[in-house]
């Protein structure tokens, strides 16, 4: 590929999928190339990830607006990446986090830093003349992510008493992605119905999923098994279910303490949380358990790790906010088996892929994922195929920001043909 350069790097404030503002970045090449790149916003957020630059004017979307960010890019990144070799992911995001000089990307916003990250490297995908996925993963790049698809929201994500904040959807026994998503939508669909017949809401959360008021978390499983069962399926072989606690929204201390309270479960301490958690993966065709305990916890999610790490997956994600410090900690001391994997999470792609390239160097998984807050941009789908991680989770079978990412999906393993792999 002949050598393409920036020529210009520009920036606008657009909305996310719950209608507070994001930045929108496009990037032009002096070859006439460009492209754009929109930053995804969390809702349940660690205490270690990299900082949204909000304005805080009240004045405006309630103090939400990002312009300062957008002005970050436009008048300090922008002059400073001109002329860059758009092919040095790298050395741009670390030009990018010595310019901030933060530890957390505080002072630019990582949400101008990741719009930059993204745009770059769908620019030079573009240049390359190959699919982002491809340029991000390299020519081998062929193996499409089963979708944990969300199906029932609680916690942070919805208004209902249910503590646990995602429960999904694994359809690990499809024989392809096409076929597990039809899979894991059927389910979802099936999941109205019964939800409908039960007198029971079926409006969505803020990931797309249903958010009920149920009698217990446990409710909420014997639901899906009944969905899983109701649209022909065998729970546990055909599908299965991931949970995300999110275990930080119903802490007391974040050091061992918890409450869960909205569904009257009650006050515990680790050993009994994790004593429930037990018996819930004896119980349930459960693979797959992040955030069981709060990112202080982290003697408490050793001990979640000892006893239920040969059984399933355990993911950090507040623990170790896709950053390598923490990761690296956390294979040191067994914390876990697998860490989530959030592009805003950390701020830039090079550092989101070398958080990749630990876990996968420590024969620990990773599971890559969206926001709460998203947009529809689909560069996450070609990410996750690029890092090669087996799993993803993009929210559920309602909400066009989720949906892009399983048509982009989709896409790509038609794109693939015969060469395309789906395993877990």
């Amino acid at each position: 590929m002949k050598s393409a350069h920036i020529s210009s790097i520009d920036a606008m404030e657009i909305l996310d999928s719950r209608g507070n503002p994001t930045v929108r970045v496009s990037v032009e090449l002096d070859n006439g190339i460009s492209s754009v790149a929109s930053v995804p916003s969390g809702a349940s957020t660690g205490e270690n990830e990299a900082i949204e630059l909000r304005d805080n004017d009240m004045n405006r979307y309630a103090g939400k607006g990002v312009l300062q960010a957008v002005a970050n890019v436009n008048e300090k990144l922008s002059p400073l990446l001109a002329g860059f070799d758009v092919s040095q992911q790298s050395l741009i995001d670390q030009t990018m986090i010595d310019l901030d000089g933060t530890a957390n990307k505080s002072n630019l916003g990582a949400n101008a830093i990741l719009g930059v990250s993204m745009a770059v490297a769908r620019a030079a995908a573009n240049a390359s003349n190959l699919p982002l996925y491809q340029y991000l993963g390299g020519a081998g790049a062929k193996r499409i992510t089963i979708p944990c698809m969300n199906i029932i929201n609680g916690g942070e994500h919805s208004d209902n008493n249910v503590d646990i904040q995602e429960f999904m959807a694994v359809p690990l026994g499809a024989p392809t992605f096409r076929e597990g998503l039809r899979y894991v939508a059927e389910t979802f669909h099936v999941l109205k119905k019964i939800l409908k017949a039960r007198g029971l809401a079926t409006s969505v959360g803020d990931e797309g999923g249903f958010a009920p008021n149920l009698s217990s978390n446990e409710d909420a499983m014997e639901t899906i098994v009944q969905a899983i069962e109701q649209a022909g399926y065998k729970p546990g072989e055909d599908i299965a279910i991931a949970l995300d606690s999110a275990a930080n929204s119903f802490a007391v201390d974040m050091k061992g303490s918890y409450d869960l309270k909205w569904s009257g479960a009650g006050k515990m301490q680790s050993k009994d949380l994790i004593a429930l958690s037990k018996s819930w993966v004896e119980k349930y065709p459960i693979v797959l358990w992040e955030d069981p305990l709060a990112e202080g916890d982290w003697d408490g999610f050793r001990a979640f790790t000892q006893e239920l790490g040969n059984k399933i997956e355990v993911v950090g994600d507040d623990i170790f906010v896709t950053n390598t410090q923490y990761i690296r900690q956390g294979i040191e001391q067994g914390v876990a088996n697998s860490a989530l994997i959030k592009l805003n999470q950390i701020g830039t792609v090079s550092e989101s892929i070398e958080a990749v390239r630990m876990c996968r160097d420590a024969g620990w998984r990773y599971f890559i994922s969206h926001r709460s807050g998203e947009t529809e941009d689909t560069f996450l789908a070609d990410f996750a195929v690029a890092m090669d991680g087996g799993h993803l989770k993009s929210g559920s079978a309602s909400r066009s920001e989720r949906i892009a990412k399983y048509n982009r999906l989709l896409e790509i393993e038609q794109e693939l043909g015969d060469v395309a792999q789906y395993y877990w």
